[in-house]
């Protein structure tokens, strides 16, 4: 299903059409404030496995982030921050940047690896974020492409629906995107160390 949806306003029809897809299982395709997300419930496995399979990697090896709706959410599935870390996501959030954080206990065992962290973004973007706050729990994130590359991202939905109408079962049009990632910065040992360059600038 191709799914038009406001960038700044999505319905309260279409965002039920979309929970009761990621309840049920389903895999979507949706927009953020960088590029276009393929993504899933993070509590139904059986999703996560297709995500990995759309992507081609083993889920035990992938690095799937979250997105949240809010910092007190995020605070939900990372173990306690230092004050300059807290300070620095909230005047970057909600923004362009996945941070790597050390896991706690509430991040479903099969996101589990043996670094015991966890990718997190609050997209600056209506849609998604209104999507994990009425879906009551974090929806799991991949780019539509290569994490390691900024080239050949689709930026048309509807090329996107082209493309992955097999593999998924909601592509939410709202309009085109950009093609330049999230910037990563890891966390995870109580300094901000930026692991790749994107979109948002350097903090």
């Amino acid at each position: 299903m191709l799914l038009k949806v406001h960038p700044d306003n999505p319905g309260e029809r279409h965002l039920k059409i979309i929970t009761d897809c990621l309840k049920s299982g389903g895999v979507i395709i949706y927009p953020t404030d960088t590029v276009y997300g393929l993504g899933c419930d993070i509590t139904k496995i059986k999703a996560v496995d297709r995500v990995a399979l759309i992507k081609g990697i083993k889920r035990e090896k992938a690095n799937f982030s979250f997105i949240c709706h809010s910092l007190s959410q995020l605070a939900d599935y990372t173990r306690p921050i230092n004050n300059d870390i807290f300070r620095l996501m909230r005047r970057t959030l909600p923004g362009p940047y996945t941070y790597i954080l050390k896991a706690n206990n509430n991040v479903p065992h099969f996101f589990q690896s043996r670094k015991k962290s966890v990718g997190i973004r609050i997209p600056n973007h209506n849609v998604p974020l209104q999507i994990v706050e009425k879906l009551g729990n974090p929806i799991m994130t991949t780019s539509i492409h290569s994490d390691d590359t900024f080239i050949e991202y689709p930026l048309d939905p509807e090329e996107i629906y082209e493309r992955f109408r097999k593999l998924v079962d909601i592509v939410i049009d709202s309009g085109h995107s950009g093609d330049v990632p999230s910037t990563v910065i890891d966390c995870r040992n109580d300094e901000a160390i930026v692991l790749r360059i994107g979109k948002g600038e350097i903090p």
